[in-house]
């Protein structure tokens, strides 16, 4: 039987770490995606000056407290990113690439700090289109596919693709030097744009048109309306009530994901004030079933 989680928390930043402590403060079974190393906006902030009670505290130092926090809480970060939530009506699916996990309620939090979509890359998703390497390899094998990746560790994605035959042209999108192997064409130019008809036939870059049958997305995060379908958003942003309940029930969101300030004291609140409304929420399910 598939285990069941009460609490899955998308996102490791100041948000989803107050949702995770206080959840598991209050005994919850929790599952926390996103990064071993946090935040990477927490961690690269130079000095934070409003964080109550920490007086000019380097994103370093307070990334380090928040680790030993919840450390000492036994709380796990399982280093995976969701490529999916789909709500069952009891609860909720989450997707992650070729693995499947459930739980009562969600927490969103994302952040806002989604990379620009590509010219095409919306009207061509699930048309040649994918953000999941490893879901979909299957359905480009032995074809020409463009991976768009935007961490160094996506290059194993692309390796992926090249042992079920696909012919791969690697783009990356980050700073660092790529790895290199034979079986990869590294591609250093600006993607611009998906092209195709009724799919995907070519991307075009600032130097030239590249034929391919798929392009690969590897973004961290997927935007919210692709990460969460029919879950209501304004401008960019989830909307959320003052219980961070959004449209759908047992979803909840928090951080700067629901919108500005984007501050650090302002997510970690909303992350509680999320957790708290989860925990009501699933006692209140739990109620109802004796």
């Amino acid at each position: 039987m598939q285990e069941l989680f009460d609490i899955a928390i998308i996102g490791s930043g100041p948000a989803g770490l107050s949702a995770a402590l206080n959840a598991k403060i209050r005994n919850k079974k929790i599952l926390l995606f996103g990064k071993k190393e946090l935040s990477e906006k927490l961690y690269k902030a130079h000095t934070i000056n409003n964080y109550l009670g920490f007086e000019s505290i380097s994103g370093q130092d307070l990334k380090d407290r928040f680790k030993k926090h919840i450390d000492s809480f036994g709380i796990e970060i399982s280093n995976m990113f969701a490529d999916t939530v789909y709500s069952m009506g009891e609860y909720f699916s989450i997707s992650v690439k070729e693995r499947i996990f459930d739980a009562k309620t969600v927490i969103a939090a994302v952040g806002m700090d989604f990379p620009k979509t590509i010219r095409g890359e919306r009207e061509f998703l699930g048309k040649g289109v994918s953000y999941c390497a490893t879901c979909d390899a299957m359905l480009f094998k032995n074809k020409k596919v463009a991976v768009i990746a935007y961490d160094k560790d996506d290059f194993n994605e692309a390796l992926y693709l090249s042992e079920v035959g696909c012919e791969v042209y690697y783009i990356p999108m980050y700073s660092e030097t790529p790895e290199s192997s034979d079986r990869i064409n590294i591609v250093t130019e600006k993607p611009l744009e998906i092209s195709g008809n009724d799919f995907v036939s070519s991307l075009i870059t600032d130097q030239r048109s590249i034929e391919v049958s798929g392009v690969f997305v590897l973004k961290q995060m997927k935007p919210v309306h692709d990460l969460i379908p029919g879950v209501e958003t304004a401008n960019g942003h989830i909307v959320v009530d003052r219980s961070m309940q959004t449209s759908i029930p047992g979803l909840f969101a928090a951080g700067d994901c629901t919108g500005k300030p984007y501050q650090y004291m302002k997510a970690a609140g909303e992350g509680l004030v999320a957790s708290l409304s989860a925990v009501a929420y699933i006692d209140k399910i739990n109620k109802s079933k004796v």
